[in-house]
């Protein structure tokens, strides 16, 4: 075996994924019981408070059912939905959406069921019964679910609950694949090493610490040896058709699993789908659009909530707007202009958190950060311009909040892509980072939920362009709720 660098082979985590003692039948098992338990309770609950604590009330119909008969169906059916959505499955847990999507529609098609059924047997199960345990029992689950992903985090950030992968293929997108699986531990994989094509190596510093074990024609026998539970296959141009479907082949019975990386990234699910031809799995990828009845249904609902929450949060605004004013000279409000959609200026509201000298100061400051390596994206940890009580208004970035108006007037959405300064536009380079423009900038977004002030120039472009040409209703729930824990535990935010 060579090494890069003379690296040693490291074992992240010394339990293995699969099989008997595995830890991805035991993570399973745990949420099998706690969903159980959380769907036992809401449906309890559900009956108690619209029927009291009396077991034996009968559905409306004849020859029916009592309701404790139609609680325990329910629960049961539930449950068992939860699991034929595979949102227990481990290959989603701990990482993206697809864990709550999955347990959203689990609660779906348990609603849709219970309503046919009670339509064809004419059983009028209580609506309110119904409409109580339903919702009620899909924040809980998610709530929960959210509960056991932090635990997953934990675990994973020390090393455990990883799955073992060797990359296979050509040196570039090798080191590139490398790159994000190390950037991304939370998903779950940890790599144990590579094999390249005969003859290469890796050359960029950052890649010294990963062992090279072998070339891409020993890549079977390779991951037997070391026992990997995964082959990841990086790229097919250093490989034939036929020596791909050799590796498979090879791969067959040992219980190790061969995932495939196709050459287009950052495309998400929904806009992929497969056809074979010849057995040859062909990837079709939808082109983005940028209009449509979805974007109408987002702007609507994103009017009607960021409505609501001003409605609710007034009180506390004025509070917060109160404390602004008698601890440091100056307005409320601070008004900065920033590029929207279709790069149209327009004015972004924020609770004022710096002193009123703020912009004298910052090109003195915008100098040193260009000295540290940051030339677009102004940062700074421990900024002089920022007041005292600015200082905890952007830890939990309640700073943002009049950025609701934004919202309603139609200048932003509540989750998009971070709105630009003018300053930053003019110092983009790259055409594609105009992209994010294509959609409306939010409040919130992946830039987000993912470090925000932590991460560098390019990350921010990459998650800003992901969302822009993959976002979704569903995909906008789960930033917010994301938004929720970074926001209450200050994460990135300075």
């Amino acid at each position: 075996m060579t090494a890069t660098g003379g690296g040693a082979l490291r074992r992240a985590s010394t339990q293995r994924m699969f099989g008997a003692r595995g830890w991805a039948r035991k993570y399973e098992f745990r949420l099998f019981v706690t969903d159980l338990v959380v769907v036992a309770l809401v449906m309890v609950g559900a009956h108690a408070v619209r029927f009291g604590w009396d077991p034996f009330i009968e559905v409306t119909g004849e020859d029916s059912p009592a309701y404790w008969q139609v609680t325990v169906v329910v629960a049961a059916l539930w449950v068992l939905a939860l699991g034929w959505t595979r949102s227990r499955e481990a290959l989603v847990l701990g990482h993206g959406p697809q864990e709550f999507q999955r347990v959203i529609s689990a609660s779906w098609h348990t609603f849709t069921i219970v309503a046919i059924v009670g339509f064809l047997t004419q059983l009028h199960v209580s609506r309110g019964y119904l409409l109580f345990a339903i919702p009620l029992g899909t924040v809980a689950l998610a709530v929960y679910r959210a509960a056991w992903r932090a635990w997953m985090h934990t675990q994973r950030d020390r090393g455990e609950l990883l799955a073992q992968v060797i990359v296979v293929g050509p040196m570039l997108t090798s080191q590139q694949m490398i790159r994000r699986i190390q950037r991304s531990r939370r998903a779950g994989y940890s790599v144990i090493g590579a094999c390249l094509p005969a003859g290469h190596r890796f050359v960029d510093a950052d890649m010294q610490g990963v062992p090279l074990l072998g070339t891409l024609e020993e890549a079977a026998e390779v991951a037997k040896r070391e026992n990997a539970e995964y082959v990841l296959l990086s790229g097919t141009d250093a490989m034939s058709l036929r020596e791909s479907r050799q590796l498979g082949w090879e791969l067959e019975g040992t219980g190790i699993g061969l995932i495939v990386a196709p050459a287009m990234v950052d495309v998400a699910g929904p806009r992929v789908s497969m056809s074979p031809v010849e057995g040859l799995p062909l990837l079709h990828v939808d082109i983005p659009t940028f209009d449509g009845g979805k974007y109408y249904l987002k702007s609507i609902s994103d009017r009607l909530i960021a409505l609501i929450l001003l409605m609710f949060g007034a009180v506390p605004m004025f509070v917060v707007a109160a404390a602004v004013k008698l601890t440091s000279p100056g307005p409320v409000f601070f008004r900065q202009e920033r590029i929207g959609r279709d790069h149209e200026p327009f004015a972004m509201l924020k609770f004022r958190s710096m002193y009123m000298d703020a912009e004298k100061r910052l090109e003195a400051l915008r100098e040193q950060q260009r000295a540290e390596g940051n030339e677009v994206l102004f940062k700074m940890k421990d900024d002089p311009r920022v007041t005292p009580v600015g200082r905890t208004l952007r830890r939990f970035s309640i700073d943002e909040v009049p950025q609701l108006i934004n919202v309603l007037k139609g200048d932003m959405a509540l989750v998009g892509p971070r709105p630009p300064l003018q300053s930053e536009v003019e110092q983009w380079e790259d055409a594609r980072v105009a992209r994010r423009q294509l959609v409306k900038p939010g409040i919130t977004g992946l830039w987000q939920v993912s470090g925000r002030s932590d991460l560098s120039w390019d990350e921010s472009v990459r998650l800003d362009l992901y969302y822009t040409e993959n976002w979704s209703l569903a995909g906008d729930l789960i930033i917010v709720l994301r938004t929720v824990g970074a926001v209450l535990f200050g994460r990135g935010a300075y």
